[in-house]
């Protein structure tokens, strides 16, 4: 006997909801922004009842504040600001949108979207540049306080480098293996080609003071 495959129950809260954009922005200079679209999506294999609720009510007119999205369908609310007074602006808003099964009343899902009032759009682009500019000359003024302290750090070479410089020197400095005539202890006689190496180190440590 074919049995129906139930779906399996959900915790109250533990249902992500998925809603486009996060934040609504109006502005009071431009009338086009007054009216706004969350789009609320439904990605699951079972249908979804929504409902909209908001912290000033007074402030906003959602049409279809409820309803219900079919699985793996999407669908518009449109939220109007309706009292564009400048003591509104720079207040926070929020707009919370709940979703549960049909066939249940507890709220499987919920997300917050903030909605926030602003002056002008210009003021807004301006007072965003003025932050980067901000930001630009700060990054230059920490690139310039820096640079005095990586002169001092590198305006010589370090005392490993002069002694293996000297090293080096008085390596050459001694007799290669085979000369009889020298004074110095035959321990002290050097190889031609651990004189090489110590050319090669010298023109190393030479190189590297010039860069300095």
């Amino acid at each position: 006997m074919h049995q129906q495959k139930r779906q399996p129950e959900l915790v109250e809260g533990s249902l992500p909801v998925f809603v486009f954009p996060t934040e609504l922005i109006f502005y009071a200079d431009d009338q086009s922004t007054h009216k706004q679209v969350l789009t609320l999506y439904n990605p699951y294999e079972f249908a979804l009842k929504f409902k909209v609720l908001c912290t000033t009510p007074n402030k906003y007119v959602v049409v279809d504040a409820a309803g219900a999205v079919k699985p793996q369908c999407c669908v518009d609310i449109v939220i109007r600001h309706r009292d564009v007074r400048s003591c509104h602006y720079g207040v926070i808003d929020k707009f919370r949108l709940q979703v549960s099964e049909q066939s249940q009343r507890k709220a499987l899902g919920r997300k917050e979207v903030i909605a926030t009032l602003l002056p002008s759009a210009k003021e807004q682009k301006e007072e965003e540049e003025k932050r980067i500019k901000e930001h630009l000359t700060e990054s230059v003024f920490f690139e310039q306080s820096c640079q005095p302290e990586n002169r001092a750090v590198s305006s010589g070479p370090s005392l490993l480098t002069v002694f293996l410089g000297v090293v080096c020197i008085a390596a050459l400095m001694l007799p290669t293996l085979g000369d009889m005539e020298s004074l110095v202890p035959l321990y002290l006689h050097l190889s031609v080609n651990q004189k090489l190496v110590a050319a090669y180190i010298l023109g190393l440590i030479t190189m590297a003071i010039l860069r300095t």
